[in-house]
């Protein structure tokens, strides 16, 4: 999902935008970065509507400028890049917990498991 697709809405509307891919049983893969308040109200969401059918999120952050070995230039350039797209830099990863086991990260990869899903089994007469 591109941020400028949520650029203009409100931090609810981004928040519900989002609740609702992950509520649909489909990953959310957001070019740049929800505000921390974004994302704990995000989580606070998720948790007032688990039920039954929807189990809740898995949520990871993928931020450049905090891969440890960024140093001179290339700091000063993420942190232009920063200061002129705010919070386009980075990636946020948001997927439903039914499908999402783990979101494993680190500065050079991202590793995203996934459970496997029992087909529902239809009931054929012979």
């Amino acid at each position: 999902m591109p941020y400028s697709e949520i650029e203009g809405l409100s931090s609810v509307g981004r928040i519900r935008k989002i609740l609702n891919v992950a509520k649909e049983n489909k990953i959310v893969l957001l070019q740049g970065r929800l505000k921390k308040e974004e994302e704990t109200e995000l989580i606070k969401a998720t948790m007032e509507e688990i039920n039954k059918d929807f189990k809740g999120i898995e949520l990871a952050v993928i931020d450049p400028g905090i891969a440890g070995n960024v140093a001179g230039v290339r700091k000063l350039r993420n942190a232009v890049f920063g200061m002129l797209l705010g919070d386009r830099q980075g990636m946020t990863i948001i997927g439903p917990a039914s499908i999402v086991k783990e979101i494993k990260k680190d500065p050079h990869k991202i590793e995203l498991l996934t459970k496997e899903t029992k087909a529902k089994k239809r009931g054929k007469k012979r």
